[in-house]
C-alpha cells in the first residue's frame, strides 16, 4: 500500500520490518546478548528493538502523529515508556511490565513507539509479517484502521497474511483515494510460483483463503439444514 501526504517525519527512505515474534517483552538484555554471543536469532529482531529504543522526536506532538498516538492510547488505555531497557504500559493501574500484557497490546505499543520516535513517518516503508498473529479478533479492525491511516499519510506498507478478516477489513475500508493492491502467490502444476493481483479482494482468482473460508461456511449451512 502506498500514499502521500505532508506529514513531516524523522527520516525519508527508512524501512521497518516487524517480525512475527513479538520482541518488546523480551527486550531487556537482548541487544547486549545478540552483540556479544552467537545466538539463533536473525538480525531483524535486534533491528526492531533498536528502532523501538529510539527516544521521542524533539518538540510537541502535533498533527497526524498526535492523532495516531491518541488513537492507540485509547485502545491500550495508556502510554508506553522505557526504563533501564524494559518497556512498561503506564495507565491508571500504574506501570505494567510488557510481560504482563496481551500480545495484542504489545503490538499496538510497538506501533505507538515507532510513531512517537518518527520511525514510521512519511516516506518510510513498513514490512509486517502476519500482523494478526496472537491478536484478539476484536482488535483486527482497529489495527487495519491504524495501517490505513499510515498509508494515507505516506507510509508504504507491505503485509503478508493468511487471515480472511484482515484482508476483508482492508477491502471494506479502502476508498478511491487509497492506493491498495492485493497479491496472491501460489504454485502451478509445474511447481513454479505464480501470482495474481488486483485492486480489490474480489479480483483475486484463484484465492485459497477465500475458498477455505467458503468451505467452512458451506459446512455450517449444511449443519443447520440437517437439524
Amino acid at each position: 500500500m502506498s500514499a502521500s501526504s505532508s506529514w513531516k517525519g524523522l527520516t525519508v527512505g527508512t524501512s521497518v520490518y516487524i517480525p512475527v515474534k513479538e520482541m518488546l517483552a523480551n527486550a531487556p538484555g537482548f541487544l547486549a546478548l545478540y552483540e556479544n554471543r552467537e545466538i539463533h536469532f536473525e538480525s531483524i529482531y535486534a533491528d526492531i528493538l533498536l528502532k523501538a529504543y529510539l527516544p521521542p522526536l524533539r518538540g510537541p506532538q502535533t498533527g497526524e502523529r498526535k492523532e495516531l498516538m491518541g488513537m492507540i492510547q485509547n485502545v491500550i488505555e495508556g502510554r508506553v515508556l522505557e526504563k533501564n531497557g524494559e518497556f512498561y504500559l503506564k495507565n491508571r493501574q500504574g506501570e505494567l511490565e510488557f510481560t504482563l500484557l496481551s500480545e495484542g497490546f504489545r503490538k499496538l505499543g510497538l506501533l505507538w513507539l515507532l510513531i512517537q520516535n518518527g520511525t514510521l513517518s512519511k516516506g518510510t516503508t513498513l514490512f509486517w509479517d502476519e500482523p494478526e498473529t496472537n491478536l484478539n479478533p476484536t482488535m483486527v479492525t482497529f489495527l487495519v484502521d491504524i495501517l490505513m491511516y499510515l498509508q494515507r499519510i505516506g507510509v508504504q506498507i507491505f503485509i503478508a497474511t493468511h487471515d480472511y478478516f484482515v484482508l476483508k477489513n482492508f477491502d471494506f475500508k479502502s476508498t478511491k483515494k487509497d492506493d491498495i493492491r492485493f497479491f496472491s502467490l501460489s504454485r502451478n502444476d509445474d511447481q513454479k510460483i505464480g501470482s495474481v493481483f488486483g485492486d480489490s479482494y474480489q479480483s483475486i482468482i484463484p484465492n485459497a483463503i477465500d475458498s477455505s473460508f467458503a468451505a467452512i461456511y458451506d459446512k455450517e449451512i449444511e449443519g443447520l439444514m440437517d437439524r
